[in-house]
């Protein structure tokens, strides 16, 4: 839940920020200055980039979430259960003793999505990141 809000936070400060900069953009362009017709194009420019990225990730989250409660409800989620650290983050050593097996599941099923997303998991839980988007992304790819 606290994802969400933070997502929506983020999402409702973005449109304030494009409304802000916008009405600065006209006003740089407005001024007939070919540095400060630039300037304006800019502002322009770098705040749709930012709602690009923002929704895209939003699309991400919405998807990786679909397949998590798509994969619980089929009880395909891994058993493991990784110790914590009082931080609360896994266990790095139990998860990347078991990484092995989601990892032998994808190479036997590179077309199943639910392996795919279980590798996802032990990425993250192992904490890279980037490999466990990638892996989300591939079962998303897959589940459709």
């Amino acid at each position: 839940m606290k994802g969400r809000i933070a997502v929506v936070v983020m999402a409702v400060l973005l449109a304030l920020y494009l409304v802000l900069v916008g009405q600065r953009a006209v006003l740089f362009v407005l001024t007939g200055e070919p540095v400060a017709i630039v300037i304006g194009i800019a502002l322009v420019v770098l705040p749709i980039v930012g709602a690009w990225a923002l929704v895209r990730e939003i699309l991400f989250g919405l998807a990786a979430e679909r397949l998590g409660r798509r994969l619980e409800t089929e009880g395909g989620l891994p058993d493991e259960e990784f110790p914590a650290r009082p931080s609360g983050r896994l266990d790095r050593d139990a998860v990347d003793a078991a990484f092995p097996a989601f990892r032998s599941a994808v190479e036997e099923s590179p077309r199943d999505w639910r392996a795919w997303y279980r590798l996802g998991l032990a990425y993250d839980g192992a904490g890279d990141r980037r490999r466990a988007r990638a892996a989300i992304r591939e079962a998303i790819t897959l589940s459709r």
